[in-house]
């Protein structure tokens, strides 16, 4: 990617269908708006040509051909939405991104590695939110709401999820991406937005200090 603004951050927020992270996505940036920045909320599968596309064949395309279209929308959609925000200045919050990826197609019985490697040259965001919930919590309410698309129907979908999440989140954390765990079990959504709230603008103070301490050295 391109030399970025000193402000401009990549969030991405994933986690088990139910967890509540269009919400806490909404809040977040919210949040981040009441702060003063700029901000710019995606999606994944995007609604680009490759997003599209992938969303209106997911119920029909299984497997690697699945699994290989959701990794194209992804590198189609950091290069033509997320990186050009990101390089405006404005704080990037993807609902759903590479955590996802190594996830969603295992219920198709995708090889975990195949799944790293295809998304393995994808941008790195500057924090990867998991959210954690409990299984039994998030299989009532995929109930009440219906299903979205197959991958919410299988007998046991949370519970599997809620584990393939864990596994790559242990995955993402030991190929030193920078993670962030939220447990959304025991707190209201607006109150798992402020932790990742919190947390970007902790690390959106650091990389500013390095830049005003690299102006210093280089007038010094």
């Amino acid at each position: 990617m391109t030399q970025r603004c000193s402000d401009g951050l990549f969030v991405s927020v994933d986690g088990p269908s139910g967890a509540g992270k269009t919400t806490i996505v909404r809040h977040l940036a919210h949040l981040l708006l009441a702060q003063g920045r700029h901000v710019h909320v995606t999606a994944e599968p995007s609604s680009g040509p490759i997003g599209t596309l992938a969303s209106e064949l997911t119920e029909t395309v299984t497997g690697y051909a699945l699994a290989c279209l959701y990794a194209a929308d992804r590198y189609h959609h950091v290069e033509t939405e997320i990186a050009p925000y990101v390089r405006n200045g404005h704080v990037v919050v993807s609902d759903r991104y590479f955590a996802s990826g190594l996830v969603i197609q295992r219920f198709d019985d995708v090889d975990p590695m195949f799944l790293w490697q295809i998304n393995e040259e994808v941008e790195r965001p500057d924090l990867a939110v998991i959210l954690e919930a409990d299984p039994d919590v998030i299989a009532e309410r995929l109930e009440t709401r219906g299903p979205h698309n197959r991958f919410q129907r299988s007998p046991g979908t949370s519970r599997r999820k809620v584990n393939y999440y864990h596994q790559v989140t242990e995955t993402l954390e030991a190929a030193d991406f920078n993670v962030l765990r939220v447990d959304c079990a025991t707190k209201p959504p607006e109150r798992s937005a402020t932790v990742i709230y919190q947390e970007l603008t902790e690390l959106l103070d650091r990389r500013l200090a390095v830049v005003h301490a690299n102006r210093e050295r280089d007038h010094g």
